[in-house]
């Protein structure tokens, strides 16, 4: 029964399960285009779905019984229902994403990126910041290449967005090699009195000592900006007729110096050829679904140039298919890596800049490409059958997406592996793999320095980063483990065995539960401390196991020590259960040094100094320290230094200078 059949003042037959203002409100909706979310009972949002016609699809759920299906289970824990009508299946597709984005509901396919795209930077020239004659040539007359990622500002010029960290910084390295632009800071320009490493291996002009005016070094700026938007023809054309001109008037150091800048661009093109003139900017698109998990692969194309690739994994795929499709509402079938492609063009491009060609491997709805259509400044073209050059593109990108999901599939398959061999291993219960919850403590110091302990946690087959904890171990004497590794154990684990006693005392399910298996990076000293701490909160000391060094401290010949009595168990080098507890063990370990190391450092340099000014949040303060390199920096930077970082006006950085002084 597809939703056309379906009358749009038709009564609604449904399970007593939902209210009977639940069901008012769906028989009182509007014949209009909008958004709905539902929400269960625990006021979580469930879905997220557009309509161009409210009454119809909403009413589509509640019609009949969907039985075991997808739509059957979401439908049965629906409480309530929100809508927001709009003027066009546009604006619905829009507000959609932007709100799947902000409520992350548990059956719509979500893509999931906490970083932004990288950019290369070149800042802007303040002409009013030209040094007077005789003076020493000031920043603000030379622009600087800079990698950067954040918001853009409109006094400098941004180039990209690139897909990964490594294709900015090549991109600099190009920038050096062939127009040797400067990559200081502004505060080293200021206080050079000499050239630097570059300049002498040709990577830098050296206007920090006036080895280049500044209208010369504004053409290379200028050159270097064409090059980057694809116009290379024309900067070589540019660069042979100043050699010429400087030829022409006998100046033949200087028209050496421009023959060697033509050949070092034209090496550059030789290896990284222009793709197509034509196609300045490109992004390719590649999708992939198989073994219940999916992939997208965004290749990018900019200036001209193929500048790589980078994958994405949507979570909720096998729930999160659209559920409009199932209901028939949708006039064709629309395949499941359809689906992931629309729902990534819509959540991706809602905050990421479009370029001027899309060329997808599968067709998407008009409406989407017209709602993208009306996020760009210029005109869009979405190409699904590419002939010639973006052809080949999309035959890369479709080769990279299969290897990339190929690859999560593997690693999937293997860590499953493993955390099946450990719970045999163990004797763990084995019905729910996928829910087993481990947690591990290390304990880091330097000679007895700025101690801290480290929690890490192993849950649905992978590291879950976000819930990894450190603590700050006080008021105990430097070096101390046994007392770090209790006062750690006491702090983590306190609160919920009053939990759990208040549960059992009460006679309810518990909140909360103890860890499968929690892990000790360890022998039998640390053991027998954890094995106390257990014992005085009334905890299950079967799931405690110590991870003692073998014999010469080397990987692999590692031993579990047991906290209940049992008998130390070698489990061999090639184990998939040891190498899971070895790469959680030493995830602990990485966990708490590096937070060890930035205590310690903290407190050699006096990092606590910048905390303590008002108006100088994590933020500002670290790009304090990247542009002075460190708090000491800091303090030997002037007011006027201070004030050019991002973010800091005068008045707080005459604040900050005598907090520092």
């Amino acid at each position: 029964m597809s939703a056309a059949d379906i009358p749009s003042d038709g009564p609604i037959d449904q399970a007593p399960a939902h209210s009977k203002a639940l069901l008012a409100q769906v028989a009182a909706l509007p014949a209009l285009p909008g958004v709905y979310r539902y929400f269960d009972a625990q006021d979580q949002v469930l879905y997220v779905g557009k309509a161009i016609n409210l009454k119809r699809r909403v009413s589509s759920y509640f019609q009949k019984n969907h039985g075991g299906t997808r739509i059957g289970h979401m439908v049965s824990k629906i409480v309530r229902m929100e809508t927001t009508v709009v003027r066009s299946e546009a604006e619905a597709l829009l507000l959609e994403n932007n709100l799947i984005k902000v409520l992350n509901p548990k059956y719509n396919i979500l893509f999931r990126d906490d970083k932004s795209y990288p950019y290369l930077k070149m800042t802007g020239v303040d002409a009013t910041g030209a040094a007077a004659p005789g003076e020493a040539p000031q920043p603000q007359q030379f622009s600087r290449v800079a990698y950067y990622r954040g918001a853009v500002e409109k006094k400098h010029h941004y180039f990209g967005p690139y897909p990964s960290a490594w294709a900015v910084k090549e991109a600099i390295l190009l920038m050096q090699k062939v127009f040797r632009l400067r990559t200081c800071e502004d505060a080293v320009f200021a206080n050079r009195t000499r050239p630097c490493l570059l300049y002498q291996i040709k990577r830098c002009s050296a206007p920090c000592v006036g080895h280049i005016d500044a209208q010369t070094y504004a053409q290379d700026m200028a050159d270097a900006q064409k090059f980057l938007r694809g116009d290379t023809q024309e900067v070589l054309k540019a660069l042979e007729a100043r050699m010429m001109a400087h030829a022409e008037k006998l100046e033949f150091e200087q028209a050496a110096e421009l023959r060697n800048q033509i050949a070092a661009l034209s090496n550059v093109l030789h290896q990284q050829s222009v793709d197509n003139v034509d196609d300045r900017d490109v992004d390719i698109l590649a999708v992939k679904v198989q073994g219940g998990r999916a992939c997208v692969v965004l290749a990018m194309v900019r200036g001209g140039r193929h500048l790589g690739d980078r994958p994405y994994f949507p979570v909720h795929v096998d729930s999160g298919a659209s559920l409009e499709d199932e209901l028939g509402e949708a006039p064709g079938a629309v395949d499941v890596e359809t689906q992931v492609l629309q729902a990534f063009l819509a959540q991706h491009y809602l905050e990421s800049a479009l370029p001027n060609v899309l060329v997808m491997s599968h067709p998407v709805s008009p409406a989407l490409v017209d709602a993208l259509q009306s996020q760009s400044a210029s005109r869009l073209t979405v190409v699904h059958q590419p002939r010639e050059q973006r052809r080949v593109w999309l035959e890369m990108a479709q080769t990279n997406v299969a290897l990339q999901l190929a690859r999560l599939l593997a690693e999937e398959g293997s860590q499953q592996a493993r955390t099946r061999a450990l719970a045999q291993a163990l004797d763990l219960a084995q019905t729910d793999l996928d829910s087993l919850r481990i947690e591990c403590f290390d304990i880091s110091h330097t000679a007895g320095e700025a101690t801290q302990a480290s929690c890490v946690v192993f849950e649905g087959h992978k590291m879950q980063s976000a819930q990894y904890r450190r603590y700050n171990i006080e008021g105990i004497t430097g070096g101390d483990d046994y007392a770090a590794m209790r006062q750690v154990l006491e702090r983590r684990y306190g609160k919920l065995a009053q939990a759990l006693r208040e549960a059992d005392a009460a006679g309810t399910p518990a909140a909360v539960r103890l860890p499968d298996l929690v892990l000790i990076d360890g022998g039998r000293g640390q053991v027998g401390i954890a094995r106390e701490v257990f014992s005085a909160l009334g905890l299950d000391l079967s799931v405690l196991v110590g991870v003692e060094k073998g014999e010469g401290r080397k990987v692999g010949l590692e031993e579990l020590v047991f906290a209940d009595g049992r008998e130390k168990v070698y489990l061999g080098a090639d184990s998939a259960a040891l190498m899971l507890v070895a790469q959680i063990r030493d995830e602990a370990h990485r966990f708490a040094i590096t937070g060890m190391r930035a205590a310690r450092a903290k407190v050699r340099v006096g990092g606590s100094k910048l905390e303590d000014i008002a108006g100088v949040g994590p933020k500002r303060r670290a790009r304090l320290l990247q542009r002075f390199g460190g708090v000491r920096g800091v303090a030997l930077a002037s007011v006027e230094d201070i004030a050019s970082v991002e973010g800091i006006g005068r008045e707080l950085a005459e604040e900050i200078h005598r907090a520092l002084h």
